[in-house]
């Protein structure tokens, strides 16, 4: 009988989130999802840890953000190593509200892995689903940079992504099957991925989801078990559903997100922590 990692993956290709590429051929995940606080936890694993030190060594005299993307590369270059698809690279969280940034920041990215040979189609920029955000990932699909939009926990930001083109956004687990259904029932082409799942209970109820994101201790515990694993989600009763068309522009936009206090809240929040963390790696390169 065949493990459940190996039944969710015949349903929903897996992305581990991790950091820690010494650990994931054990899963045969299909892409990896590299955020900041993943790499702080990765540098206290002996495999991984080396990476920072080498890293600022052989680039010394650069400034520290330019030292934290290519640090982050280096690590995503690992993770592509082991993964047959893509790595989702997380941007530095403090250029959330600024569009300009937010691209120069992402291009320069996405040149750095270009130099170490690696194709547009293995990289995802990971940037929160903010206004700019949004914009900044519209523009820069047509400069051929494929980017993932994170922190998605309100309709408007699922919508919104779907308009800019965007090809792949995450989701929470009580948000992520309801985007789904929304972008089946109306053709709207940008992947749906499960993201900041708790338990093994909620990877199954998302099964069926284009794609699910889990760390190492849930692709431990799914690898584990041989129960039976059946779809949750059906794509032709998404076709059914009770979802109604809606579009958005900036200012309808910014007062959706707005009068949805939770969903409000738990953006501001992800995005204070992934600027805390990215503050928390430049202190670490700054210190050798």
């Amino acid at each position: 009988m065949p493990s459940q990692l190996e039944q969710l993956q015949l349903l929903s290709p897996v992305v581990a989130d991790t950091a820690r590429f010494g650990r994931l051929s054990a899963f045969a995940p299909h892409a990896a999802s590299l955020g900041m606080a993943r790499v702080l936890e990765a540098l206290d694993d002996p495999v991984c840890a080396p990476l920072l030190a080498q890293t600022v060594a052989t680039h010394r005299g650069q400034p520290p953000d330019a030292l934290l993307d290519r640090l982050l590369v280096r690590f995503g270059c690992e993770l592509l190593g082991v993964v047959p698809g893509w790595v989702s690279t997380e941007l530095d969280a403090r250029s959330s509200f600024d569009t300009a940034a937010i691209v120069a920041r992402a291009q320069r990215i996405a040149s750095l892995y270009e130099s170490e040979g690696l194709p547009p189609d293995r990289l995802r920029v990971r940037i929160p689903a903010t206004w700019e955000g949004l914009q900044a990932a519209k523009a820069l699909g047509h400069h051929g940079v494929h980017t993932h939009l994170a922190c998605v926990f309100a309709p408007c930001q699922a919508v919104a992504a779907g308009e800019a083109g965007v090809p792949l956004l995450s989701a929470g687990a009580d948000v992520a099957a309801g985007v789904w259904r929304y972008f089946r029932k109306f053709g709207v082409d940008t992947e749906v991925m499960a993201d900041g799942l708790n338990d093994v209970a909620q990877a199954l109820a998302l099964s069926g989801c284009d794609l699910i994101a889990l760390d190492l201790d849930l692709l431990a515990q799914l690898q584990a078990s041989q129960a039976p694993l059946a779809r949750a989600l059906d794509p032709d009763a998404a076709l059914h559903c009770d979802a109604k068309a809606s579009s958005y522009n900036e200012p309808s936009f910014r007062y959706a997100l707005n009068d949805d206090a939770v969903a409000s809240e738990r953006l501001a929040s992800g995005v204070r922590a992934a600027a805390a963390d990215a503050q928390r790696l430049e202190q670490r390169i700054r210190a050798l």
